[in-house]
């Protein structure tokens, strides 16, 4: 019969003691392997969701907080040690609180629908929505140079049902003629925003939620900082006209970029909202 051997654990036996009983057991040692690959692809997943945003840099310091813990248990140092192990214990809690948006982005993103790679009509799709983008691009400009103040939402892999429950449902095939005509100044559905899913204008004067980072400038009205707000919240595009200058700008993960031309916006669009099969195609070839 095979023997078990119970490992130590790290603070029991110290590294040391916990490495060489590793080595001594091959099963325990391909199991640790497995272990630590899971936790170093974990961490990377995090850290792209929470890269150029604000929490990065309190994972640095949570970072080195776990470093010093580790080289307290080393070197003994025991009552630093107490103290950080027992703020470690509730750091889970904190970690939560600090982390609400990324953890809630990243969540709804590995529960996105996949299916359609595995079905072969994402080409399909990818042509459906440059039709799309280009209706999108052409009512974009035409509000631009009437200086009609517009917020348009467009949905990705993170579902927007609560917010498109908070506007005038539609449900309308993509048309300029239409979106041109929500917008219109002093009608029904003119404030809030319009929110396109599924190829679809879903729903028109929609609530979103405010960013309100003090760096933002103070000249970005209610618009821009609407859609600041839903892109650092989800994946989703935003695409605004400045209803005081007519400039277009893009909200995307946290980021705007402002004063965009019709061939940069369809650029933009076309890069962040249509599926890479031509990509792919070389990549076989």
């Amino acid at each position: 019969m095979l023997k078990t051997i119970e490992l130590p654990s790290i603070t029991e036996g110290g590294i040391i003691n916990y490495i060489n009983a590793l080595i001594t057991n091959p099963m325990d040692l391909i199991t640790f392997i497995i272990d630590i690959t899971i936790v170093i692809l974990l961490v990377y997943k995090f850290i792209g969701l929470v890269k150029g945003t604000r929490a990065l840099q309190l994972l640095k310091g949570i970072t080195l907080l776990i470093i010093i813990t580790i080289l307290s248990s080393i070197f003994n140092l025991r009552i630093l040690n107490f103290i950080l192990t027992s703020f470690m214990t509730y750091g889970v809690i904190l970690l939560i609180i600090m982390f609400q948006p990324e953890l809630r982005r990243g969540l709804e993103q590995l529960g996105s629908n996949k299916i359609n790679k595995f079905f072969g009509i994402e080409e399909e799709i990818a042509n459906k929505m440059k039709e799309n983008i280009y209706k999108l691009v052409i009512t974009t400009t035409e509000l631009s140079q009437s200086r009609i103040g517009a917020l348009i939402v467009i949905e990705r892999s993170i579902k927007l049902k609560d917010i498109i429950d908070t506007g005038i449902y539609i449900g309308a095939e993509i048309s300029p003629q239409l979106l041109v005509n929500i917008f219109e100044p002093r009608t029904p559905l003119h404030d809030g925003a319009v929110i396109i899913s599924d190829g679809k204008i879903m729903s028109a004067a929609c609530m979103l939620p405010l960013a309100n980072d003090k760096n933002i400038p103070k000249r970005l009205g209610t618009r821009h900082r609407s859609a600041l707000g839903i892109s650092k919240e989800t994946d989703a595009i935003v695409v605004v006209v400045s209803e005081e200058t007519g400039k277009i700008s893009v909200a995307k993960d946290g980021t705007l970029i402002a004063d965009l031309k019709e061939d940069a916006l369809k650029q933009i669009l076309i890069k962040n909202l249509v599926p890479k099969i031509e990509d792919k195609k070389k990549r076989k070839e």
